[in-house]
């Protein structure tokens, strides 16, 4: 290795402050190669220990190092003079100021590694929820906020915080994270002379850091070149070992004991060990403002057009503006398939839409397939959630959903209904019939049900290739999991024939009522079959046969072709559901 990386310049020009994430704790070995004391070790290991403390006490806290915060020290509670110590309380040894561990490190007194714990202040207030090795924001989506390293032997080895909750926290609690940080670099080899440190060695320290570069002889084993050891032997003679309960008491002296001692030279080839030493201490401040743990009011970054002449508004001014905003259909996707997102239909055109849990917002689709929303509603959303509606966000065109303004003004929701909240149930009641009155299930269970039901609404469909996707899955969710022995264990085919679901359920069917009939019940399920397939060059008669069959007006807007074609499917799903119950 060159004498740069002993002297560490990359690491002593970094600073945690300026970085996403922070370290509070590190035991971690970037690189640990060969073995001690021969030609061929390396070793870059990094450590780190913290403690928060009173942004007043600063001054008094720069004394400590390594030794007073590193990673030596295990956490507990304890008493002193009577008084019980709680295992976060940092206490400096001269009496001046109290501290807070963020992270604890509980002994577990047996084999398994240390275990290294998040203060619960912190993981409370931030309301944060572990999963795995991460904690994660449920209220802030689900983003990651603290995260733990572990090394090969499941030991805990770096854990830490998204810098941006941590200096809110630090802000809401008037303290300043303290930082102690150790690096060493070093190798083992037959040759130092690429070193240029004067005598082997070289020093640096300014008020930050203290660096110290050496080179040692040794011998190979790892012991100091032409040093020696000195042994020393001393055994008790004042023992009868032959008695059956010995005893040993007494204090050691000259005449209840025998020594010896000699010395004990080493053997080995002559080898180097070249190592760089960095000791830091740095100081993270507290963010300017507490937005998540003191509510602080921060200037807003997020604006919205707000008429045709593309003016803006930030998310505060929208509470009091009395308007409505349009989005691209995309948005919908954008919350929905979020972690904790939801998706609920009024009637056929409005509907609740959220990305988290706690913030629906109320939704109407205009003419265009806009989406359209009371701008109140995106105001009072947190920013975070602000700045994907903005990403959205277009100048107004086609007008407000109609029927959004029968709700919103008129106080008189519109009378329709929304295929997406009936797929399901009609699936639901198509098996309760055939089972009551055929002894089977039209429909089978199986596990990707629950998501393909999540995933087929009309907001799937926002160009050609998007619809025919969603047409594929509702494919697989009526004609694949259609029960075809089952429903040929009524009405069998004849020899040599062989029929598909769909052909099944028509001539199950058929058994009872007009074929014509039947046809017209199933034909949208039929045409929507046939559609799976356009994205795999299917003719382009095949598909104009496919659209009559489910009768979709395609100069529409891609979302509404969307909805009728789910209107269609599920029209068609109770159509069979109809049959059963007057079977």
């Amino acid at each position: 290795m060159n004498q740069d990386w002993f002297e560490m310049k990359d690491i002593r020009r970094k600073s945690f402050a300026k970085s996403v994430w922070i370290p509070l704790r590190t035991v971690l070995h970037n690189e640990k190669q060969g073995k001690y004391g021969y030609e061929g070790y390396k070793e870059d290991f990094f450590g780190t220990g913290s403690v928060a403390i009173p942004v007043d006490k600063i001054d008094s806290a720069k004394k400590l190092g390594w030794m007073d915060v590193g990673i030596s020290h295990e956490h507990s509670g304890w008493v002193e003079d009577g008084e019980y110590i709680p295992a976060e309380v940092y206490r400096d040894y001269s009496g001046e100021f109290e501290g807070v561990h963020l992270v604890l490190e509980q002994r577990t007194y047996d084999d398994s590694p240390n275990i290294w714990h998040i203060n619960q202040d912190i993981v409370v207030t931030l309301g944060l929820v572990q999963e795995g090795n991460s904690w994660v924001c449920p209220k802030d989506g689900y983003i990651e906020v603290v995260r733990l390293k572990k090394a090969d032997d499941s030991a805990p080895a770096l854990i830490e915080i998204k810098s941006q909750y941590l200096k809110d926290y630090l802000c809401a609690r008037g303290l300043a994270l303290y930082m102690t940080h150790y690096h060493n670099r070093a190798i083992i080899c037959d040759d130092a002379s690429h070193i240029s440190w004067r005598d082997g060695y070289s020093q640096e320290s300014n008020e930050q850091d203290s660096w110290e570069g050496i080179v040692r002889e040794i011998h190979e084993g790892g012991y100091l070149f032409g040093e020696k050891m000195a042994v020393f032997h001393v055994s008790r003679t004042d023992v009868d070992e032959s008695e059956d309960v010995p005893d040993i008491s007494g204090i050691p002296t000259d005449e209840n004991t025998r020594g010896e001692s000699w010395e004990r030279g080493f053997d080995g080839r002559k080898l180097y060990r070249i190592s760089g030493e960095l000791w830091r201490n740095e100081i993270i401040m507290p963010g300017t403002v507490s937005p998540k743990v003191r509510g602080d009011e921060v200037e807003p970054t997020v604006f919205f057009i707000t008429d045709a002449e593309g003016n803006k508004s930030c998310g505060r001014d929208l509470v009091d503006s009395g308007k409505w905003l349009w989005f691209k259909p995309e948005l919908m996707m954008a919350l929905y398939h979020r972690r904790g997102g939801h998706l609920s239909f009024y009637t056929a055109q409005t509907g609740r839409v959220s990305c988290s849990y706690g913030h629906g917002v109320h939704f109407g689709v205009n003419e265009l397939g806009l989406i359209n929303v009371y701008a109140k509603d995106v105001g009072l959303l947190p920013e975070w959630q602000q700045q994907i509606w903005a990403g959205y966000n277009v100048a107004p065109e086609g007008g407000v959903s109609a029927e959004l303004l029968a709700s919103q003004v008129r106080a008189e929701p519109a009378d329709t209904q929304a295929p997406e909240e009936f797929l399901s149930k009609g699936i639901e009641e198509v098996n309760k019939l055939s089972q009551e009155k055929l002894g089977i299930k039209l429909f089978q269970n199986h596990n990707a049900i629950p998501e393909l039901l999540e995933k087929t609404h009309r907001f799937r469909s926002i160009d050609e290739a998007s619809f025919f996707a969603l047409a594929k899955d509702l494919a697989r969710l009526i004609a694949d999991s259609l029960d075809a022995q089952a429903m040929q264990g009524i009405v069998s085919p004849p020899k040599g024939q062989k029929w598909g679901t769909l052909k099944s359920l028509e001539h199950l069917l058929a058994s009872k009522y007009n074929r014509e009939f039947v046809r017209k019940i199933t034909a949208s399920l039929v045409g929507v079959y046939e559609l799976r397939h356009a994205d795999a060059h299917l003719p382009s008669s095949k598909i104009e046969d496919a659209f009559s069959l489910i009768e979709i007006d395609r100069d529409l807007p891609f979302i509404h072709q969307g909805f009728q074609m789910l209107h269609h499917v599920v029209s068609s799903v109770y159509g069979v559901a109809e049959g059963l119950r007057r079977w």
